[in-house]
């Protein structure tokens, strides 16, 4: 009788396990499903913030070329004694 009903405890115990380990498997299957997504929108997130700097740093480039043909135009018509829009003909 005392052999039966430690046999029983060892396999109430041994499916106590298995169950445990099922439900530790689960967990940590969503956890890296979870640890994924994040990674995704992080990913997202940061080719975002890319392509915006890259597009301010493409108007700061822009804008600066804009500024010194300007510049370049009054300093050549002030050089030959022109207007600027004749600076500008040239």
């Amino acid at each position: 009788m005392r052999k039966i009903v430690l046999v029983a405890a060892i396999a109430a115990g041994a499916l106590s396990l298995a169950a445990c380990s099922e439900g530790t498997e689960e967990a940590a299957g969503e956890a890296a499903d979870s640890a994924m997504a994040d990674a995704e929108a992080n990913v997202e997130a940061a080719g975002e913030a890319v392509e915006d700097a890259a597009g301010e740093a493409g108007e700061a480039v822009d804008a600066a070329g804009d500024e010194a043909a300007e510049t370049a135009t009054e300093v050549e018509a002030d050089a030959q004694d022109e207007s600027e829009a004749e600076a500008a003909a040239d």
